[in-house]
């Protein structure tokens, strides 16, 4: 067997379906291959760091591996950013790169590659061998998975062409849940709990699969307590009696209250950043309890009364073992004014339908698109100041279905997660919502790869005519902000001749119409909804 074909068998040998990338001379036999002998998919992208954004938003949602490939040089410099956020939202990814001839060292597309990667964070290994192809690939996919982050294969284009003997060698996972051992900081965990008379359950990225979902939902009925979510965990508990929803800047308002007074906050798999607990705001007056299966979350943000090292599910039912052991009674923290406050709470409260004519505003625009849109979505925002409607108000079935890419806090980084994410769940359709500038940086480039291959996604441009941001400054200063606005083309026209659908919206009638195409689309669609930027929602 080839080299190139081996690598390709090795992936797919992995369970590697779809495969993101660029093809260049140090990787195109390997893509080809990959299609031709292994019958996997590949998505061609516009950019380098689009391809590998769209191996991470696969990873998100698929909670599968993303895999992308591209070649040597400024292929690989044009990914940096994009692994950067991969290693800092902790996002397990595979890249295989090309890299130029050991020998040809004047090549003009010769760069520290390794040097590069490192950088970033992101984990790097290189192809040993020929004959360690299998190997090679198994490493970078467990490590990937165990560490959290991004891992780079780098592949010399010397090889492409030789033989080797190839023997299958997957890599195989094992159950990595972390049991829980008797020991002081669980029998102190379970002395305030119980001593806790208002405790609120809360539940981050890290309790968000079925089996921890499950159990901590057994423990906040065992506790009589009601639940809260972080950002990342968003409608964990949808659906679920005293969910509080969101927990931190973004809480509903009839919440905050409940959150606020609260004696204890038992957090799974949550880091407790500034903004869940609302810059402090929610912390006051309060003991923590904090359970994750990673050591270093502990204190990472604020440091907890007590910290739980162990697997999020089988310490919530180690929990409730103990409590029953013990006998102890519930909070009774669910009462009927709790559950009557929940049951009349909208987020649409007052919000009065709108008459075609009148100028778009981002939270009626959020609340038509929300009940407009298949319950059954993927959201996905870029960065901006657009997010608190959509944050807030925008629901999913899952959480795995709510992409946030802002981990290293760089704007057009939506685009690409959002085809990504389109791959994972192809049942789903993707809805992302993106500023003007992050569309401009990121979305542009890729929107007619959605288009190419013919994916279910549909943007909507929050579009001030400003990096808001910066526009923000200015005016909080008493300044001109002229240098943060701009004069953007007709992005509608120039999504129909990238080959989509575009709908240019300044007033509620437009923005129905375009809803209205939602429902009978076929191809990929652009809202372009236009608002004054001195009247954007403040940040979160």
């Amino acid at each position: 067997m080839k080299v190139h074909a081996a690598i390709a068998q090795a992936l797919r040998d992995n369970g590697v379906e779809v495969l993101f990338g660029l093809i260049g001379d140090a990787n195109l036999y390997m893509v080809d291959s990959f299609v031709r002998d292994c019958g996997g998919r590949f998505i061609s992208s516009a950019n380098e760091a689009g391809a590998t954004l769209m191996a991470l938003g696969y990873s998100n949602v698929k909670d599968g591996l993303g895999v992308a490939s591209v070649t040597h040089g400024a292929a690989v410099t044009n990914t940096l950013t994009a692994l950067v956020h991969g290693v800092k939202a902790r996002v397990p990814m595979l890249l295989l790169i090309g890299d130029t001839a050991v020998a040809d060292r004047e090549n003009f597309q010769n760069t520290p590659q390794r040097d590069h990667i490192v950088a970033t964070g992101a984990g790097f290994e290189q192809l040993r061998a020929p004959a360690t192809i299998a190997q090679d690939v198994a490493t970078c996919i467990r490590r990937a998975f165990v560490e959290r982050r991004p891992i780079v294969l780098n592949i010399p284009v010397e090889y492409q062409w030789l033989d080797t003997g190839y023997e299958k060698a997957p890599w195989k996972p094992v159950d990595t849940r972390f049991t829980v051992p008797e020991s002081e900081d669980l029998d102190n965990a379970i002395g305030i709990i119980a001593a806790a008379r208002r405790p609120v359950v809360l539940a981050g990225r890290g309790a968000i699969s079925p089996e921890a979902r499950a159990a901590v939902l057994r423990f906040a009925r065992r506790i009589e307590a009601p639940m809260a979510t972080t950002l990342q965990a968003k409608d964990l508990f949808r659906g679920e009696d005293f969910d509080l929803g969101i927990c931190g800047t973004l809480s509903q308002p009839a919440v905050i209250d409940r959150l606020v007074e609260a004696d204890c906050i038992i957090a799974f798999g949550a880091s407790l950043t500034p903004y869940t607990l609302s810059h402090g705001a929610f912390a006051k007056g309060k003991r923590f309890v904090q359970v994750d299966h990673d050591p270093a979350q502990f204190g990472r943000y604020m440091t907890p009364d007590v910290g739980v090292l162990g697997d999020v599910a089988r310490t919530a039912d180690l929990f409730v073992q103990w409590l029953d052991a013990a006998e102890i009674d519930g909070a009774k923290a669910r009462d009927e004014t709790l559950a009557a406050t929940l049951a009349a709470a909208s987020p649409w409260d007052g919000m009065a339908e709108p008459s075609p004519d009148e100028p778009v505003d981002m939270p009626r625009a959020i609340w038509l698109l929300e009940r407009a849109f298949p319950r059954d979505r993927t959201v996905v925002t870029d960065g901006g100041r657009f997010l608190t409607e959509p944050w807030k108000n925008l629901r999913v079935p899952d959480p795995r279905q709510f992409l946030i890419t802002l981990a290293f806090g760089s704007i057009g980084l939506g685009m690409g997660h959002a085809i990504g994410a389109a791959l994972a769940r192809p049942d789903a359709p993707v809805l992302h919502v993106t500023g003007d500038g992050g569309f401009v940086l990121g979305g542009l480039a890729e929107f007619n790869t959605a288009v190419r291959h013919k994916l279910d996604v549909v943007t909507v441009i929050c579009n001030d005519g400003a990096y808001g941001a910066e526009h923000i400054q200015f005016r909080n200063k008493n300044m001109d902000p002229e240098l943060s606005v701009f004069e953007w083309p007709d992005f509608a026209k120039v999504a129909d001749a990238l080959g989509g659908q575009g709908f240019s919206v300044t007033t509620f009638g437009d923005l129905k119409r375009a809803i209205a195409a939602i429902e009978a689309r076929d191809r990929p669609i652009l809202i372009d909804m236009k608002f004054d930027p001195d009247a954007m929602p403040p940040l979160p």
